[in-house]
């Protein structure tokens, strides 16, 4: 997960984004426990997909599948 971390982290450079949530307190009202998670804003739905599927992403991506289990969702808001 090291490895995930610091490739991940660089894999945002060139993609418009904001962090709005980072493993902070969380509570798992219903569902599966959540151990924690990661909020991040794109500009677009389509933003969002091309950092998921850029070149570094996809790297990082192959070592958090190995390190760990994870649910991914892309969700378009509506302001």
């Amino acid at each position: 997960m090291a490895d995930y971390r610091r490739i991940a982290r660089n894999s945002f450079d060139g993609h418009e984004s904001k962090t709005l949530a980072a493993y902070g307190r969380c509570e798992t009202l219903e569902g599966p426990e959540a151990a924690g998670a990661v909020i991040v804003e794109f500009p677009t739905f389509q933003a969002a997909k091309a950092w998921y599927d850029s070149p570094q992403y996809v790297e990082a991506r192959r070592h958090r599948q190995l390190g760990a289990d994870y649910r991914v969702l892309i969700i378009e808001g509506k302001a």
